[in-house]
């Protein structure tokens, strides 16, 4: 079972990474960076790692968030029939849950998991002496899992320092620092187990793989190495029970830095674009190509007027190499691609009727989940929030959904629980078609057509692919 690992519903428990941070945003990273903690021999084995411990538990921190759930029927509205009247307005619910962080300037940015403080209404910071500080959500991003927080910075805040995530190689040694089942400050310590991992957790996967152990509530803590700099972002674990059996996963540093950079500078991510459908090559189609093997990415079908139509990639190419690198799969393909600044020039390494040949393209913008990276919008209330995370469709949606090419509309990546959407039936993995009998292709369509739908209180009425199935879904806000 692949397990993000907040805790959630929790009553009792204790409540970059860029260039610019990397550099030494602050005097804090770079007082780490020089402060004493020289590269480990390949094969020396420390006495213990206290001095990174003692340096780096005051930049950890715990998250703790709330959320106000407004019920669209209480018990008191199913007996106010039989009794002739009311026994009170419905009582909210408060939903509260556990994530970590860590600081990464003296100016108060932290960084932590987007699913920890995804749709909170209230989100706080618990330092390592106690102090708990109210945090603003600066921006976050679903398809990497990753948000960034601001406080107003505390006198000589302490700040991590940012790690090279390529650098590490399985059998180095990685140290965690979270707030596991609400105990603050925990530090487990293992190894790194792999690189690169594809979890399918979304269409960017790219995790480090470690055995130091990863809990609930150890999401959005940071992934040390024997320096004492940050390599990764605590994320998921693989589990059948929900506690860790050594295999937890962390975003790398080298995607961190990227999109924090991003979420602080603009409050959303730019990812790169060339319009292209993939396709996995199996040996018979390798065969039938007349290709060695099965390496590369299929072309099945080219968007007009998209980036790659005008460099002239055709359907039936396969694309071997991208921005110089080898491209083994899909997935390689995806990630390289999303990694490139809109407007980039770049080439490529096309195969066609086994002949190898290199093209230039400029990378084009992806508008992926263009509402989801900012901070929720305060007007917006708990009962008018349809609690949607949305993205175009990706190329391995179509895959595995079996979406014939001709179908437009818009990815449900995720669905917030108790939310008005999940509340009327709608799920991740769904195809929105159309909203309101308006064909949707993009999650502002979406957006848009909510916004109407409340302004003349009716419901807003979506066409959903469900599995290859139509139907039709109506969710309406929460009466008060």
């Amino acid at each position: 079972m692949l397990d993000h690992s907040a805790l959630e519903e929790s009553q009792t428990m204790f409540p970059v990474l860029n260039k610019r941070l990397c550099a030494g945003l602050t005097a804090g990273v770079l007082m780490l960076s020089a402060g004493g903690f020289a590269p480990l021999a390949a094969q020396e084995i420390p006495n213990d790692f206290t001095a990174i411990v003692r340096e780096k538990i005051p930049a950890v921190v715990a998250i703790t968030t709330r959320q106000i759930i407004q019920d669209q029927a209480t018990l008191n509205d199913l007996l106010s029939p039989f009794y002739g009247r009311g026994l009170g307005p419905p009582q909210p619910r408060v939903r509260e849950a556990l994530g970590s962080g860590f600081v990464i300037s003296p100016d108060g940015y932290i960084v932590t998991n987007n699913h920890v403080v995804a749709d909170a209404s209230e989100i706080h910071v618990v330092f390592s002496d106690k102090e708990t500080l109210p945090a603003r959500l600066v921006g976050r991003d679903a398809a990497t899992d990753l948000a960034v927080l601001k406080i107003d910075p505390r006198p000589d805040m302490t700040t991590t320092a940012c790690g090279d995530s390529d650098a590490v190689q399985p059998g180095a040694w990685t140290i965690a620092i979270g707030s596991p089942f609400g105990l603050g400050g925990t530090v487990t310590v293992g190894v790194l187990s792999a690189r690169s991992r594809d979890i399918n957790a979304g269409p960017y996967d790219d995790f480090l793989q470690t055995d130091a152990s990863i809990n609930r509530g150890n999401s959005g803590g940071p992934l040390f190495n024997a320096r004492g700099e940050v390599i990764g972002v605590n994320t998921a674990i693989v589990s059948p029970t929900g506690g860790s059996i050594g295999i937890g996963f962390a975003v790398p540093s080298r995607t961190a830095r990227n999109i924090v950079d991003q979420l602080i500078r603009t409050g959303r991510i730019e990812r790169g674009f060339i319009g292209v459908r993939l396709q996995e090559i199996t040996p018979s189609i390798a065969e039938a190509l007349g290709i060695p093997d099965s390496k590369g990415a299929l072309v099945a079908s080219v968007e007009p007027g998209s980036p790659a139509e005008q460099a002239g990639i055709q359907a039936g190419d396969v694309i071997t190499r991208f921005n110089g690198k080898d491209i083994q799969n899909v997935h390689d393909l995806t990630l390289a691609a999303a990694s490139q600044t809109p407007g980039t020039k770049t080439t490529l390494t096309r195969n066609r009727g086994g002949s190898q040949q290199e093209i230039a393209l400029t990378i084009g913008q992806r508008n992926d989940e263009e509402q989801q990276t900012g901070a929720v919008p305060k007007s917006e209330t708990a009962d008018t929030r349809l609690g949607l995370s949305l993205s175009p469709i990706p190329d391995e949606a179509r895959q595995q959904l079996g979406l014939q090419p001709d179908i437009t509309g818009v990815f449900v990546q995720e669905v917030a629980p108790n939310g008005l959407a999940a509340e009327n039936g709608i799920q991740p993995g769904d195809v929105i078609v159309s909203a309101n009998n308006r064909n949707v292709t993009r999650p502002s369509d979406i957006q848009a057509e909510w916004a109407k739908s409340r302004q003349q209180n009716r419901p807003i009425l979506f066409r959903i692919n469900r599995q290859g199935q139509s139907l039709f879904v109506a969710v309406a806000m929460a009466k008060s």
